[in-house]
């Protein structure tokens, strides 16, 4: 089997392992926890870095600390997977489903902006969803497949509407925005190293912001917020989402090889592009001319009147010839736990997941099994 996306692990991750187990630092303090939230801070560009245990608990206490609650509403992109969707209800708010541009498949600020204009209204110092009577809050862009959302007038929207803005760039580790690395345009971000990511650390996740005070708030929710260590005083409800020192130590020698591993990704996505575009009903995945995106997962829509078969269908041809494949996420807002969040004008959400289809792209990825993978799609046009 050619699979989906796998880590790679060809660096210094057994030594530090072995350098955690061996000095008996293994949970949640330790020198790797301090140096791998420096390796991000840096990374990015960013002030702050707060370790956590993996990208959903990052994204719900980057909520908390935005101040969104219970009743409140949170605009985030209906093509997306559950996470962020999820860490909205944790905070006892609901998501707005807003639907995805076609040109670059991420969260359309044009949409973004109809809403916020023709769909609320301010009440008593509050912008408020006409239909559901909820607050709007803020804004969650997700960077999707390795691809920058449109960053600038959805900051310019949130600086209109009193809006904060959370960023959820876990798939965009390393791509770029108008020469701004993401993870670094957002109020407060979060990210997953889930062992499919750009980089590992077998789960984990990491917050990271500007802002002093956030950071160490988040650093308090994270450790069950305690005021007193010794006495066991906790003056608020906290959370055990601290990122261990052994993880964290995955982390960092997968940090120190972070630049390799995008490369490899580029490289994959450009020969698919000369191999897949000129078959007729196929799509190759596209980008911004503002944009330096990573590819994190290489992903085409199938033309099934041109192509002759389905997305579905051509999934199910490849795995029987050994190669996995995966369809896009359901659109959020189709799903039986957001039955009663707001969607707005959802339509090219639905052809997207109707259509989209992601390819073998792990950073290990051999050239003989990516031909492979070409000159099977190829072989099963109009089978």
């Amino acid at each position: 089997m050619i699979p989906l996306c796998e880590p790679k692990i060809q660096g210094n991750e057994w030594k530090y392992v072995k350098d955690c187990l061996d000095s008996g630092w293994v949970s949640s303090v330790g020198e790797y926890v301090d140096k791998f939230e420096g390796s991000l801070a840096s990374y990015t560009g960013s002030q702050y870095a707060v370790a956590c245990v993996n990208g959903t608990s990052a994204l719900h206490i980057a909520l908390l600390i935005a101040g969104v609650g219970q009743g409140d509403e949170v605009l985030l992109p209906a093509l997306t997977f559950i996470a962020p969707a999820n860490a909205i209800r944790y905070t006892g708010a609901w998501p707005v489903f807003i639907d995805v541009s076609f040109d670059i498949w991420q969260m359309d600020p044009q949409k973004i902006k109809d809403f916020l204009t023709k769909e609320c209204t301010w009440r008593q110092g509050k912008l408020v969803n006409n239909k559901t009577g909820r607050i709007v809050r803020a804004i969650l862009p997700v960077h999707i497949l390795g691809h920058p959302v449109d960053m600038d007038p959805i900051l310019e929207l949130a600086g209109k509407f009193g809006l904060e803005v959370i960023g959820d760039a876990t798939e965009s580790l390393g791509a770029s925005y108008k020469g701004r690395k993401i993870g670094s345009l957002s109020g407060i971000s979060a990210l997953s190293f889930n062992g499919n990511k750009i980089i590992t650390t077998g789960g984990g996740g990491m917050i990271i912001t500007d802002n002093k005070e956030w950071a160490a708030r988040a650093r308090y929710l994270t450790t069950q917020a305690k005021d007193d260590s010794l006495e066991y005083i906790h003056n608020e409800i906290g959370y055990n989402y601290r990122l261990s020192n052994i993880q964290a130590a995955l982390g960092l020698a997968q940090m120190e090889n972070i630049d390799s591993y995008i490369a490899s990704k580029r490289n994959i996505a450009a020969h698919y592009r000369e191999k897949l575009q000129n078959i007729p009903g196929i799509s190759p995945m596209p980008f911004a001319v503002w944009a330096k995106p990573i590819f994190w997962l290489y992903t085409i829509l199938i033309d099934a009147a041109k192509f002759g078969i389905s997305s579905r269908d051509l999934l199910a041809k490849l795995r029987k010839d050994g190669i996995q494949s995966r369809p896009f996420w359901h659109p959020l807002c189709g799903l039986k736990p957001f039955k009663q969040a707001y969607a707005y004008q959802i339509e090219v959400t639905d052809r997207l997941y109707r259509d989209g289809l992601s390819l073998p792209c792990s950073v290990g990825l051999k050239n003989e099994e990516q031909d492979k993978v070409i000159e099977t799609i190829s072989r099963l046009k109009g089978e």
